[in-house]
């Protein structure tokens, strides 16, 4: 009987495939040149300019040493790509042919066969015209024309009586002083430099590019409207937009196609042109998605059709995730909460912000994806922010996210700026909303709109500049007037027109429209920089409160490992070296910045290869701080999404994950930081409160310890206790006298270490009762053994002594330490699992081993001169 129906779907299967519109890629003999030169070369699509110019040896790779200098004169050219190809017999015979390019970058004019059908104005759209009448039997020519954006913007800048205001563009890396013009393109702002990424200002053909064509009609969209989702009905409205050809009855179908059986069904008079029908379905228990953490992240596959006069004519396979998700943003004692609800449950974000992989973004491939979405499980995390100054994302992200059950927060493209939301501009951004909700929406993994990153920042920036300096404030009041329309109400209505039941949050941070930022703390999400911003110490982060952070961070560089492939001279190895400064975007005093927090949070350290290390331990050590705090915090506090998850170019940078995909500290910190359990002691007012942060949605059974101990291994005070932990919130479970746990010992002395046993499970962390640099750690005896297993070698690390933040290394970054920055006790072991082609000999050779106490110097030295602090008037991301 299964092999009967296996073969009845493979059969059903064969005749959707026929009746689907013919696609033919356009992909294959391509060439480009600058259109004032004359030579032509060989063009990869989709790509874009300087990964041809690198591919053809024009220019060297502008992420190595000081490269990027070198490149910027490409922006200031035209670019023509070039091809000729010979429609497929299948496409020809067809009543409608359509040229589809997914995505251009960005000012393009296209031409087939000589003849103008398109000008594109926009990266963020797709671009979709019939060529019916244009397509020629035999050898057709396809040619874009790819218009300098400085070119077309700059006459725009230099028009205005008052410029737009923005944060991040590195016009003068551009040469083009302080000419920001990128408010003006619609185009990912990363591009124009921010202060972790290049300047780098892409063009080409960077989405796929193709030949589209049917008889009778195409599914143009599907959209699985979710009404009402609840454990025991989803209701979804399916809506069918169809374009036909002819008038025609149809009959709308929606099958699970694990089952074969068909879950609703309707019918629809097509007219010639466009047609939109709703199929209602019920799902009755559905099976619902969960976030990582809260169960299975399920996902039903639906196959929608049209037939017509019995035949199948066209259909459309999606992955749906069933679910409720909303934002709840509603009255309560502390002031409004934000936080997001899954189906029905209260749900702790825990996560990061998220930049593009790769300035080039035709370079970030699906091994890519699937490895940046697994590092974001592998730690526990379940929700990244898709930040508004890069990409709406492709398909294949949003595809592994709600495959892991990581929640996503998509912000529009734009990002601490002010836009020139005026005339044309206007249809431009409503055209790429629509399409970019459209696309996406059918995710149930993304969790609200937001409208768009800090611009609020901005207007508020742009205001007091425009005080300060007597410009007339009519020009203010036309970009406030702009602002104004662009979040809370063209983006809006867009949202509630082509995804209404999707929560749309104006902007981040936000607490409401003209309430004064001083409230955000209490009623909605917070961007919080005093921190490394403000050059606040870390002790902050456990008194600043907000219902949900959405950015924090703090600095450090990549390991070794990574500076070798941008900077293998040793003589760059210097944070104020020239390439260091270089791969340093946050400002001329942020190596400083890292060098003095060490100072004062830490020591001095001269040594580079050591600063690297207790750079990294800082950095997570810091954003640990924070992430307890947030926790504890619950449920007052709903959400804690560090910035950043990742970079575009190798860099020193807010990210856990380097350019290479190499972890940092705080990456893996993140992995116990963001576990169901955490333990979080925190000594204030003099008494030592324990808390205990469970994400589990039931009260649990548990053993609770806590011990007092010094560095070399002697308890000095303990408590145990069998407990209940409270489900879904935070909870103190031990409050002390700290003088009472101290018993008499020094508190630089000592290490406090809680667990927690769950079941089988045991959750564990340290705290300390000072700062880090105030620890008297001792010498350390480690020892290390090393064993072949599957997939690598295991290494078992022990020490005498209490060594913090154990630190493994070999040569390169062809391997993967399971665990490392990791503490051992006085007389424990850790194993280690290290994925690595070397033999167990080889390894143990190359094995480097670091720990902080041994980074200390007797006579302490910072990495030399510093650069004069020119604290920023305002910190953005």
């Amino acid at each position: 009987m299964n092999r009967i129906f296996t073969a009845l779907c493979a059969i059903v299967m064969v005749a959707m495939v026929s009746a689907a519109p013919q696609r033919q890629m356009l992909h294959e003999g391509w060439q480009f040149k600058q259109v004032r030169g004359t030579n032509w070369f060989p063009a990869t699509v989709p790509g874009v300019v300087h990964t041809d110019l690198m591919a053809n040896e024009i220019i060297e790779d502008p992420f190595f040493r000081l490269n990027e200098r070198g490149v910027q004169w490409v922006d200031k050219e035209d670019w023509e790509y070039i091809t000729t190809f010979v429609a497929d017999k299948a496409v020809l015979e067809k009543e409608r042919i359509d040229l589809v390019f997914e995505g251009l970058d960005t000012y393009a004019d296209v031409y087939l066969n000589d003849e103008l059908l398109i000008k594109a104005d926009n990266m963020f759209r797709l671009w979709r015209v019939d060529v019916k009448k244009h397509l020629r039997e035999g050898k057709n020519t396809l040619r874009v024309y790819f218009h300098s954006v400085v070119k077309i913007d700059m006459p725009k800048w230099e028009a205005l009586p008052f410029q737009y205001y923005r944060w991040n563009d590195q016009s003068e890396n551009g040469g083009l002083l302080k000419r920001k013009i990128s408010v003006f393109c619609r185009k990912a702002g990363y591009h124009y430099g921010w202060d972790w990424g290049p300047r780098l200002v892409t063009s080409g053909i960077w989405r796929p590019v193709y030949l589209e064509a049917w008889n009778s009609l195409r599914i143009d969209n599907i959209f699985y409207n979710q009404k009402s989702v609840t454990e025991k009905r989803a209701d979804i409205d399916v809506e069918f937009d169809i374009l036909a050809h002819k008038e025609s009855f149809a009959t709308l179908r929606v099958v699970d196609e694990r089952t074969g059986k068909t879950l609703a069904k309707g019918s629809a008079t097509l007219k010639a042109g466009e047609n939109k029908a709703v199929v209602p379905m019920t799902i009755a228990k559905p099976k619902l998605w969960w976030s990582n953490g809260l169960g299975e992240a399920h996902r039903y596959a639906f196959r929608s059709e049209v037939e017509i006069d019995g035949k199948v004519v066209e259909s459309r396979h999606h992955d749906i995730a069933v679910r409720s998700l909303k934002v709840i943003r509603k009255e309560d004692k502390d002031g409004r909460s934000f936080y997001f609800e899954l189906n029905g449950k209260a749900v702790f974000a825990k996560g990061a912000n998220y930049i593009p992989c790769d300035s080039f973004l035709t370079r970030v491939t699906d091994e890519v994806y699937e490895r940046t979405i697994a590092d974001a499980v592998a730690v526990n995390m379940n929700m990244l922010r898709v930040w508004g100054g890069g990409i709406y994302e492709n398909e294949k992200f949003y595809e592994e996210c709600e495959k892991h059950g990581i929640m996503v927060w998509q912000d529009f493209m734009f990002g601490c700026a002010l836009y020139p939301v005026e005339g044309a501009m206007i249809e431009n951004i409503r055209q790429e909303a629509i399409d970019n909700i459209k696309r996406l929406r059918n995710y149930g993994c993304i969790a609200l709109w937001c409208g768009n990153n800090e611009c609020y920042d901005t207007l508020m920036a742009c205001k007091r500049s425009f005080e300060k300096k007597g410009i007339d404030m009519k020009y203010y009041d036309i970009q406030k007037a702009q602002f104004d329309f662009q979040y809370y109400e063209l983006l809006p209505e867009v949202c509630a027109k082509y995804d209404p039941s999707r929560y749309y949050h104006p902007m981040s941070p936000w607490v409401g429209k003209d309430i004064k930022a001083g409230d955000a703390k209490h009623l909605g999400d917070y961007h919080y920089w005093g921190v490394w911003g403000h050059r606040h110490p870390f002790e902050r982060y456990n008194t600043t409160r907000s219902r949900f952070m959405s950015e924090y961070g703090f600095q450090s560089f990549p390991e070794l490992g990574s500076i070798k492939i941008y900077a293998p001279n040793p003589k760059d190895w210097n944070i104020h070296s020239e390439v260091m400064m270089s791969h340093q975007r946050g400002g001329r005093s942020a190596n400083s910045k890292i060098d003095d927090y060490l100072t004062k949070e830490y020591w001095p350290q001269s040594d580079f290869e050591k600063f690297l290390y207790m750079g990294q331990v800082m950095q997570g050590d810091a954003i640990r701080i924070a992430v307890e705090a947030h926790r504890r915090d619950m449920p007052f506090c709903q959400g804690s999404l560090y910035w950043q998850h990742n970079d575009c170019w190798p860099v020193a940078s807010w990210s856990s994950r380097d350019y290479y995909g190499r972890w940092k500290a705080q990456h893996y910190f993140a992995r116990y930081f963001f576990e169901k359990y955490l333990l979080s002691a925190y000594n204030s007012e003099g008494r030592l409160r324990v808390y205990v942060v469970s994400d589990n949605q039931a009260n649990t059974k548990a053993e609770f310890e806590v011990k007092i101990m010094t560095l070399t291994g002697k308890v000095v005070k303990s408590y145990r206790k069998n407990i209940v932990v409270p489900a879904n919130t935070s909870t103190i479970m031990l409050d002390e006298a700290t003088e009472t746990m101290l018993a008499g010992e020094k508190a630089e002395n000592v290490v406090i270490v809680s667990s927690l046993k769950v079941g089988d499970k045991l959750y564990t962390n340290n705290n300390y009762f000072v700062k880090q640099g105030a620890l008297n750690f001792p010498a350390c005896n480690i020892t290390t053994k090393v064993e072949k297993c599957d997939g690598g070698v295991a290494v078992t690390v022990s020490s005498d002594n209490f060594a913090r933040a154990v630190y493994l290394a070999i040569e390169g970054i062809d391997n993967f330490f399971e665990d490392n920055y990791f503490d051992l006790l006085p007389g424990a072991s850790r194993t280690v699992k290290v994925k690595t082609k070397l033999s167990a000999e080889e390894f143990e050779k190359q094995l480097k081993v670091m720990h902080l106490g041994g980074c200390k110097e007797s006579k302490a030295k910072s990495q030399g001169t510093k650069i004069a602090n020119d604290e920023e008037v305002h910190f953005v991301s």
